[in-house]
């Protein structure tokens, strides 16, 4: 009952060990240790690697983290030489009968199959063949090997032929189990498991399990004779006949049972009766002990009447969540370690020790989700309560109520005061596993909710960079729906704009070919039949924006898709939207920096809209600052390029000068640059002094305004090189080159001011 990952730091930022390094790169490039065969197109080892045990078993835990295991993959274990495996464990895997038997013929000691679902019957006799070394057997839920057809396993006298087994687990619900014939030949078994299975007639009179020491029967339903057969088996030492559904746990006279099962296994120490009626009502019974030395006895409490007798030997653990009458939350409880709802420690105790029961696990998830919502006094508790909400929603991915009480849980948790300090380690593990569950349960409103409004709480872009292209395309599901006018969609599209800000063209590419662009101008086009002005259209368009930064492809998109039919719609209908206006007119300066681009922006009805901007004091100077920049961008082409009579060329330039000098060089700025590599290309444009104008206003105000983040753009960037050439030009007016002296001024003071600074933590003379 212990978590498998334990407990880990909240502020573990170190590297990942060489190990998982290498073998997470392994499985995203396979061609690296594998190839092809061109004949049966099975994967297989190339010819000069060999993998020892302790690489094989670690390469399919790191490749199930991913993808799931499948035929192919299996093939690569095909040769015994060079492979070799003494644990095969899988979990929602694909794997099919000939799958296994690539695994099974490297006779393991410890198998399991959890939730396999395309095994058949026929797997059970490979397991039988290969069982010389087993000693650990699992099936799990969806592993369907185990024929219900008795008579099957009659004229053989056996279901499992394991001699040296010495656990075995088969957790299939509603599954029939024969058990005297599976036992029959397991004489050496110590640890069992037929949790929720449907026990046939009086088929438990095993009694030949002499060295029993571990038995679990878990939502399995009671009868006499099962209690009478667990009575029997005195070397048990951990016992669970919990219920997940309370309505199976109600047992006749259950004080009377419960003192029966411990006073008849005398080397119990751990027993679970979770969901069961079987702790009584609560009410205290006096407990007569054997009598002390003067020969009186002496009266002792205990609120669990079927314990009594333990009261003086406390059980090591007791579970009791769930238990009807609420015995979890009694005061004399002959046990060390209880699980229950109670107080955080049960809780939490509950979370570890039912991790690999659905049921149970996602009530727990749903007390720790209260707990967390409820106060910040928990704060001692997060490094554990993030170890099993986090083991929960990895090994239970398609458990929808699991992830959506799991992610709310990690909203909360996450939310907190230890927000700040989580390292990069546990960033990624909770971000890959909020990912997980919005994957495999995209149509859920919920999880989706739940997962963006948690992902809100990390630094976008930032902390999900490793994880970027998969965010992006969850995200573009959740605004792919125009209908789906909620809070899903708002977020999502939140955090779409704020993937795309900042991020290089590759991301923004990305974004573009799996259909940002067109997502926008469907909910663009949506809100204008509506006639609604909402912040998912503002944010729409904020979004194109950044994705068309510096990406001609997808400033092409969003031409071939109507978008200037979409942007003209806009201005007539919300003239008055200061936002939109500034977004629309950031998207259009984008597309005409592209000069492949421009000649469809040069049409009369455009042309118009962006002169009659250049006045316009909407945002500040944004939008006047976006029409101008468009404006030079076309004009930059020369007068051949401007193929319109109206507005005319010379007219537009005076009114791009006009409204240059207008604007205040000191205004603060709504606006990011990653390059000034569009903006420095208009110094080159000597036959167009205007376009040099607002190229060269637009480096001044940026290096005043923001010198650290701007000045040592203008010089990587060669910028000084260019204004340094524009001075020694004849042609720019002096209105140009005084611009021009600013830029270069600003950058000498930063310079200097960076020379003349000591940098920071460094020691004193």
């Amino acid at each position: 009952m212990s978590s498998g990952r334990g407990i880990f730091s909240l502020y573990d930022s170190s590297p990942d060990s060489l190990l998982n390094l290498c073998m997470d790169y392994i499985v995203a490039n396979l061609n690296i240790i594998t190839k092809l065969d061109p004949t049966s197109r099975w994967r297989k080892l190339k010819d000069d690697i060999i993998l020892p045990a302790e690489i094989c078993e670690k390469f399919l835990q790191t490749y199930q983290k991913k993808n799931r295991i499948n035929d192919n993959i299996a093939n690569l274990f095909r040769d015994r030489s060079r492979t070799r495996l003494d644990r095969v464990k899988l979990r929602n895997s694909r794997i099919t009968d000939e799958g296994l038997r690539c695994f099974m013929d490297h006779k393991p000691c410890d198998v399991e199959l959890v939730q396999c679902e395309y095994l058949s019957q026929a797997s059970l006799d490979l397991i039988n063949c290969n069982s010389d070394n087993l000693v650990s057997l699992k099936f799990g839920p969806l592993t369907y090997v185990v024929s219900q057809d008795e008579s099957i396993f009659r004229q053989r006298r056996y279901i499992i032929d394991a001699p040296k087994l010495r656990r075995l687990t088969i957790q299939c619900r509603g599954l029939s189990i024969f058990p005297l014939l599976l036992l029959k030949p397991l004489h050496n078994l110590t640890h069992l498991d037929l949790s929720e299975y449907t026990s046939t007639g009086s088929t438990w009179a095993m009694y030949e399990l002499k060295n029993l020491k571990s038995l679990v029967l878990h939502s399995v339903l009671w009868s006499k004779e099962i209690i009478e057969w667990i009575a029997s088996m005195r070397t048990l030492r951990h016992l669970d006949i919990s219920q997940s559904n309370e309505r199976h746990g109600k047992y006749f006279s259950p004080n009377d049972v419960l003192s029966k099962l411990v006073t008849s296994l005398p080397n119990l120490e751990s027993l679970d009766i979770s969901g069961t009626n079987l702790a009584g009502t609560g009410c205290a019974v006096p407990a007569l002990t054997e009598g002390t030395s003067e020969g009186s006895e002496t009266h002792v409490r205990c609120d669990i009447p079927g314990l009594v007798s333990r009261v003086n030997r406390p059980l090591e653990f007791l579970g009791l969540y769930g238990t009807h009458h609420g015995a979890c939350k009694r005061h004399d409880i002959p046990a060390k370690v209880i699980t229950g709802d109670a107080n955080e420690e049960q809780i939490l105790t509950a979370g570890v020790a039912y991790m690999e029961r659905p049921a149970m696990l996602t009530r727990v998830l749903n007390d720790l989700y209260y707990m967390f919502r409820s106060t910040e006094r928990y704060n001692s508790y997060v490094g554990r309560a993030l170890c099993v909400v986090l083991e929960a929603m990895e090994q239970h991915v398609s458990e929808k109520h699991i992830q959506i009480s799991g992610s709310a849980t990690l909203f909360y948790i996450v939310k907190g005061k230890e927000k700040a300090h989580i390292g990069i380690k546990l960033k990624r593990r909770i971000i890959t596993a909020l990912l997980d569950g919005m994957d495999a349960h995209l149509g859920d409103d919920t999880m989706m909710r739940n997962g963006c409004l948690t992902l809100c709480q990390f630094k976008i872009p930032t902390d999900v960079l490793f994880e970027y292209e998969r965010v992006v395309q969850i995200l573009l599901t959740g605004v792919a729906d125009v209908n789906q006018e909620g809070f899903v969609q708002r977020i999502a599209i939140y955090l779409l704009n704020s993937l795309a800000c900042q991020v290089d063209g590759k991301q923004k590419r990305f974004l573009g070919n799996h259909g940002a662009i067109v997502k926008m101008l469907n909910l663009i086009s949506d809100r204008l039949e509506r006639h609604v002005c909402d912040d998912v259209l503002e944010v729409a368009w904020s979004t194109m924006w950044n994705v068309t930064d510096e990406t001609p492809q997808n400033c092409q998109r969003f031409l071939e898709n109507r978008g200037m039919e979409f942007f003209l719609a806009c201005l007539k209908s919300f003239p008055d939207k200061e936002e939109l206006l500034r977004n629309m007119m950031g998207l259009l300066g984008n597309v005409a920096e592209v000069a492949e681009l421009r000649p469809q922006l040069m049409d009369k009805q455009f042309l118009t809209v962006f002169h009659d901007l250049l006045d316009s004091s909407s945002d500040g100077i944004e939008v006047s600052y976006n029409a101008a920049g468009v404006l030079a961008h076309m004009a930059s082409d020369g007068p051949e390029a401007w193929t319109v009579d109206e507005p005319a060329r010379d007219a537009v330039l005076q009114r791009i000068a006009a409204a240059v000098e207008r604007w205040d060089r000191r205004a603060e700025r709504n606006i990011n640059y990653r390059s000034f590599e569009p903006i420095l290309s208009l110094l080159h444009a000597h036959h167009t002094p205007q376009c040099q104008h607002w190229a060269v206003w637009a480096l001044a105000n940026l290096t005043t305004v923001y010198p650290d983040k701007y000045c040592g753009l203008v010089e990587a960037e060669g910028g000084l090189k260019l204004l340094r050439c524009l001075l020694r030009h004849p042609g720019p007016y002096p209105m140009i080159k005084d611009l021009a002296w600013v830029v270069i001024n600003n950058c000498a003071k930063y310079a200097s001011r960076d020379l003349n600074s000591p940098p920071p933590g460094s020691p004193d003379n």
